[in-house]
């Protein structure tokens, strides 16, 4: 066991497992102290590597991340403190790994439930090595104004009102870390503050004892007097209790031990840490009391007492000229982060993305503001969830299906389509799905799938100019432009594209008006009359039937629906539909393990 001081304001840690708020801490807690150099100078990630962006005062700075104990060890060998927050199952082993390392000297277990025969071989490994543990369970130390362990001293408020910031004359130890953080303010309010801190953890068997650090402290000059807070169960005081009476502690100590309140019940009494168990009278707290009384140290009659006691024999040693006045000092101001000062309205921060369509921050997702439980409940399908992402309102049941019923007729169109036969390509060249997929969906415009948008936008400014079919389909003409929506390879008057057919005969039936429909099939049987093959497409079916579900819906404004259309939305119906066939083509083709694509050479015309 060492017998100084064990920490610096050079200090430098490794910390297992990495954990972004006490880390963070960590690093505020240096800020403050004004240390030049982070406390943590790397992270431990088992399986990872890289780096973790944290904050060093204002300054975004990042800290290493390693794999093994072994690799930031040989990182960073001036770190000779390991920070282990692996849990109660992993923390022995780990623990005892960091121990054989030749740079580490000091290892804090945070763990609670470390087996005890795991706690006694790292115990045994430490002594025989010369090397400090701190736990387990423990939260840790601090060193005033140097370095400290984790989540020890809490918040910086806390530790601003401690005065941790700055090294005071006391050296403290604790079983208890949560007490610890109590003992502190106690201590800052009533002498010059702490100088150095240590839980020592609450475990049956914890690495270094009570006596251990009091004996330390007792070797540094700093520290002009010392304060011990105990519990009932084990026999720990008592090794401080001989210490006394040997005269190996030549300063005050002011020590209290808590449970004294075991007695007022009538069984055994297991408090909090699995060390504070009510035994016999010798671990009992008014025993433990009056053993460290007659050994010398200075023990109040009640905890309440305790604050009172601390402050007399500081103000003894000042008396006597012991204690050096401590110069107070105005500590940095810590930089709040953004959200925190968001959340307390203390900044106004601009977003960088808006969205209206959906919401995920709640207990649920939301589409449009409904709730994902409600969409299930309600037996909503697919055409509703497009309605509220992409409309954002609740669009009448006739109106999904129709959706529905588009993507499921646009769904594919075989292999031989510009988009299947890319994405068939793709896969059988190995590619992914995704690479597959994009490479079909890269060939939608125009000439394929893109008409739909073209449909929709012609035949609306036809109809709402009142141009009969002649002026429509001869005014495109001049312009050089197809019309969109009419014309098809293989379709005729004699053969009808199913689809168009089962498109109309369901508006027909469900929509409340079929202007913009009627209005197509007024162009087509003018179109008809100049070639055979001139009817009306699935895109033309779909481009004015999505006209009338606009505007027929009394949902949409005149705006909504020029707005709707000069985006591209039912374009986007195309893509979503033609989706499910070219990952079902690049499925096919991966199953049926087909080999790479090569043109035949019979098909390509060579010429020069």
């Amino acid at each position: 066991m060492a017998t100084g001081q064990i920490f610096s304001k050079t200090t430098q840690a490794l910390f297992y497992n990495y954990k972004q708020l006490p880390i963070q801490r960590m690093l505020d807690f240096d800020f403050l102290c004004g240390r030049e150099t982070p406390s943590v100078a790397g992270i431990i990630n088992p399986g990872s590597d890289g780096f973790q962006k944290l904050f060093f005062g204002q300054e975004e700075i990042a800290i290493p991340v390693h794999p093994t104990i072994e690799a930031a060890c040989n990182a960073h060998p001036t770190a000779d403190v390991f920070i282990n927050f692996a849990s109660f199952r992993s923390a022995a082993a780990s623990s005892m790994s960091a121990l054989k390392q030749a740079t580490i000297r000091v290892v804090a277990i945070i763990a609670e439930g470390v087996p005890e025969s795991d706690a006694k071989q790292l115990i045994s490994y430490a002594r025989a090595n010369n090397k400090v543990i701190i736990g387990p369970a423990t939260v840790g130390g601090v060193q005033a104004g140097a370095f400290k362990i984790g989540d020890t001293a809490g918040t910086i408020d806390n530790i601003i009102q401690c005065k941790l910031y700055r090294p005071g004359s006391v050296g403290f130890v604790s079983k208890s870390g949560g007490m610890s953080n109590e003992l502190y303010n106690t201590i800052a309010r009533v002498t010059d503050g702490i100088y150095e801190g240590i839980a020592i953890g609450g475990d049956v068997f914890p690495g270094s004892t009570l006596s251990d650090h009091i004996l330390r402290f007792n070797n540094i000059p700093q520290v002009k007097m010392m304060v011990v807070l105990g519990e009932l169960g084990g026999s720990d005081e008592y090794s401080l209790v001989e210490a006394l009476k040997q005269g190996k502690v030549q300063k005050p100590v002011v020590a209290w031990v808590s449970g004294t309140c075991a007695r007022l019940f009538k069984s055994e009494v297991q408090f909090g840490h699995a060390g504070a168990k009510s035994g016999g009278e010798l671990e009992s707290a008014q025993g433990k009391n009056q053993a460290l009384r007659d050994a010398g140290a200075v023990v109040p009659t009640s905890f309440e007492a305790l604050e009172s006691v601390i402050k007399e024999t500081f103000e003894k040693l000042v008396e006597e000229g012991k204690v050096p006045i401590v110069p107070e000092i105005t500590p940095p101001p810590i930089p709040e982060d953004l959200k925190t000062a968001i959340k307390s309205g203390k900044v106004r921060a601009p977003t960088h993305i808006i969205s209206t369509i959906s919401d995920d921050r709640g207990e649920e997702p939301c589409y449009a503001g409904v709730p994902m439980s409600t969409i299930i409940e309600r037996g909503y399908g697919v055409g509703d969830v497009i309605s509220l992402l992409w409309f954002k309102r609740s669009l009448p049941r006739y109106c999904t299906q129709f959706i529905e019923i588009c993507i499921m007729l646009c769904a594919d169109h075989g292999p031989c389509v510009s988009g299947a036969h890319n994405s068939i390509v793709t896969a059988r060249a190995g590619k992914d799905l995704v690479s597959s997929l994009v490479s079909g969906l890269l060939t939608i415009g125009p000439r394929f799938g893109g008409a739909i948008d073209d449909a929709a936008r012609y035949f609306k400014d036809a109809y709402d100019r009142g141009l009969t079919p002649y002026e429509f389909v001869e005014g495109m003409k001049k312009k050089g432009i197809r019309v969109p929506g009419i014309g098809h390879r293989i379709k005729s008057r004699d053969n009808r594209d199913k689809r168009v057919q089962l498109l109309q005969k369901y508006a027909h039936t469900h929509f409340p008006s079929v202007k913009y429909m009627e209005y197509a099939v007024q162009v087509e049987t003018y179109t008809l009359s100049k070639a055979n093959n001139l009817v009306m497409n699935v895109d033309g079916a779909i481009g004015s039937l999505f006209l009338d579900l606009l505007s027929g819906s009394g949902m949409f404004s005149k705006q909504e629906i020029d707005e709707i259309v000069e985006i591209g939305y039912l374009n986007g119906l195309f893509v979503l539909a033609r989706s499910i066939g070219l990952i079902g083509h690049t499925f096919d083709q991966k199953r049926l393990k087909q080999p790479l694509y090569r043109h035949p050479w019979e098909d390509v015309l060579y010429t020069k």
